[in-house]
Parts: C-alpha cells; structure tokens; sequence
C-alpha cells in the first residue's frame, strides 16, 4: 500500500512540475518545453530525499515554485557553459584511489552502450528523449529523458543517463556525449560514489539573479545584470535590481563523452564549459 501512495505521489509531483513549466497560452509542442529539472535537463525541483519507504516532498515543492521561474531566462545564458566565472561551482580534483579508474571506466562503457543505440536521433525521439528548446541556436543540444531525470534522483544508472549530447550538422544531429545529473542535496562523498572524483569533476550552477518578469528581455543583451552571464552574483545586488536570487539553480551535472580514445577526451571539462570544438 505504501508503494503505491509513493507510486502516486511521484506521478503528482511530476505532472505538477512540468505543468508549472508550460507557458501561458502557448501552443509548442512538448519537445520544446523546458525539461523536469532545470528545468535545463533534469536539474532541479529534486531535493527529494527518500525517507524509509515514503517521500519528504515538502522542500521540493518549494524549490520548484522558486526555480520554476528562472528556468525561461536561464536557456539564453546556458549556451555552451561558456565563461561562467563565479556563476560556476565544480567539484574537486581529487586524488585517485585504488579501483577508481576502473570504476570510471564501468561508468564509460555503459555510457557508450546506452549511447550507440541512438546515434540516429530519431531513435531517441521514439524512445521518449525531448529536445530542450529546439527553436533556439545552441552549441549543443540535451535530449532528455524524463524518466531517467527521476530516476536520477535517487540512485545512479550509468546505463540511464539523464540527456543525450548532440552537435547540430545542417538538418540532422550528431550525438556527440551524455550527461548525468544528482540532486543539488548530494554532497561531493555521494558524488564520488558515482563517478570517482579523481577522474571526473561535476559541476552546478550557482548564483542565478532571475530578472523581474518586466526586464526579461534583459538576459539576451550584452553585460546583463541577469543570468548566469550575469553581473550579479550576490543576494543583496539581485534583490536592488527587483529580481529573484537562487543561490543554486540547477542540479549537479557531469558529461562524459564515451566515443573519444583518450581518458583526457572522455572526462574533458573544457569541452562540457564549451570551450572546445
């Protein structure tokens, strides 16, 4: 009985968050709505700690209400990960302990598994994966899985990652990488047991000043306030300007690019802030 309350609370919970993201009056299709969770891909509303057989909801439903709101000008400053300054936070470079490369190394190959099975992207539309706003020109774009995103939540699939990594080439998409995402309430210990600090570094955003719903258009100019471009970082400087402050806006993340030949390549942290290619 209990698992079905939990059954039902989860199917709620979900359906609530992604109504929260749909826009008012809008006809797009559903493969252009922001994602559970970032709502960039699975990232957030996911402080949803487990508790024995139940589900402590409370705390998500207001980081959801909070971040709900962010999510719309957030997509114009996510663009390539590029220059985040203090608007980034990355996990620590650890040192390597004994079986982490070949934990690592478990991490890739499912990757590459779960990855080989859509390098027609067509095939990841069929299996449920979204576009994240595909009107809009981006470096790379996140296919997502709603059901993985969940999933992430509360353990790591290596075989589930939360989006898939695709570069647009004319009319068509090369999928190029994954990503996985953990909630924001994981601490760098429970990172670690997911994928080995030593070798790759996750990252989250941090510092976000939402702009009021009357300076939106804000966020797409040059030297905005707003943004994770922006020129605010700070709770006191985002509550002057009339906007909203999220000191986290998304969730952890990490890519993994399993189809490189080199450790280096696989893991780049460059190329995830979109400083190469």
């Amino acid at each position: 009985m209990r698992r079905i309350v939990v059954l039902i609370l989860l199917i709620l919970f979900a359906s609530v968050t992604w109504g929260q993201q749909q826009p008012a009056g809008s006809a797009i299709s559903s493969s252009q709505q922001s994602m559970p969770g970032m709502n960039m891909p699975g990232h957030d509303a996911s402080n949803m700690p487990m508790k024995d057989k139940g589900i402590d909801m409370s705390a998500d439903s207001k980081d959801a209400d909070k971040d709900s709101d962010a999510n719309a000008h957030a997509m114009h400053s996510m663009e390539g990960h590029m220059d985040m300054g203090p608007h980034m936070k990355m996990t620590a470079l650890r040192a390597a302990k004994p079986g982490d490369v070949a934990r690592a190394g478990q991490v890739v190959e499912a990757a590459r598994k779960a990855a080989e099975k859509y390098l027609d992207y067509h095939v990841a539309l069929a299996d449920g994966f979204q576009i994240f706003h595909p009107e809009v020109p981006q470096k790379m774009y996140h296919f997502t899985n709603y059901g993985y995103a969940m999933e992430a939540r509360f353990r790591f699939a290596p075989e589930h990652p939360t989006s898939l990594l695709y570069e647009k080439r004319g009319d068509n998409y090369k999928l190029i990488g994954v990503m996985y995402t953990a909630p924001k309430r994981l601490g760098e210990e429970e990172l670690d047991q997911r994928i080995p600090l030593s070798v790759a570094q996750w990252h989250e955003h941090v510092n976000f000043c939402s702009p009021p719903p009357e300076r939106r258009k804000e966020v797409l100019t040059p030297h905005s306030q707003f943004g994770l471009r922006g020129s605010i970082t700070t709770q006191a400087a985002c509550d002057a300007a009339g906007g909203t402050f999220h000191l986290v806006i998304f969730n952890w993340m990490v890519h993994v690019y399993p189809f490189e030949k080199d450790q280096a390549s696989i893991w780049s942290v460059n190329r995830q802030h979109g400083d190469a290619d």
